[in-house]
């Protein structure tokens, strides 16, 4: 698979004493090293407010309105894409004047490539899968802002490192439409592991690390996983605040 993507754009992180400010928390929750909502019951947690990188969402995305949290199927066919099983939770958050709260209904786009470094519904310089709609599909948060995906752990293709490209859209408080892009990123000694197995390895050694990636050095550190093993394979977390007036 070939790069070809669009000009990189790079937030930034909302720092904890800002974030805390921005929602009145006191000097006190601050000092003490850990947000005021800590001690509340997880059903109750406040949203973190972390504002992440937006990065492109790269040459690769297909409006293919598919609803669904487990996208490893092409749903013409039912074939599963083979992989490590992945399952990944979205909290998403709304930063504004008012402070930050649980952004509900948004929509979030997932896609990535599969063991073989190859992306559904495109067509490159060495083959094509137009027609073919694995690893692609769409969530809406919940009142609470979390949407989960069941995936399989990304392959690798020349010119990246292994990432996972989203995208999350909304309405803002006037109406307009709000979207933001970017990626996410696995750490390299966990891909290291992962890509020694079937059915990565027939894929060979992956040319680019995270180090050496030109979109990961714009913020990828912000926009890393932190994947843990669970009975199917792994799960991960990623909480994001987006602010929108």
């Amino acid at each position: 698979m070939r790069l070809n993507h669009d000009d990189i754009l790079v937030g930034r992180i909302v720092t904890r004493r800002e974030a805390l400010a921005l929602m009145g928390v006191s000097a006190a929750a601050l000092l003490a090293g850990r947000p005021a909502w800590a001690a509340l019951p997880d059903a109750n947690r406040a949203p973190s407010c972390v504002v992440r990188p937006a990065q492109t969402r790269g040459p690769f995305f297909v409006e293919e309105t598919l609803n669904r949290s487990d996208i490893r199927a092409d749903p013409s066919t039912g074939e599963m894409k083979a992989g490590v099983p992945l399952r990944l939770t979205f909290n998403v958050s709304r930063i504004n004047s008012a402070g930050c709260a649980a952004l509900a209904d948004a929509q979030i786009d997932v896609w990535h490539c599969d063991a073989e470094g190859r992306y559904s519904d495109v067509r490159d310089f060495v083959s094509s899968t137009v027609g073919q709609k694995f690893l692609r599909g769409y969530q809406m948060t919940s009142a609470g802002g979390s949407a989960e995906f069941v995936t399989v752990y990304p392959g690798w293709y020349d010119g990246r490192a292994v990432h996972i490209h989203f995208k999350i859209r909304t309405a803002s408080s006037s109406g307009q439409r709000y979207e933001f892009a970017s990626q996410l990123y696995f750490d390299d000694t966990l891909t290291d592991r992962v890509h020694a197995v079937a059915p990565y390895a027939s894929h060979g050694r992956r040319t680019i690390r995270n180090a050496g990636d030109a979109l990961f050095r714009h913020g990828g550190e912000q926009l890393l996983l932190n994947p843990t093993q669970d009975a199917q394979g792994y799960a991960a977390n990623f909480d994001i605040g987006l602010q929108i007036t």
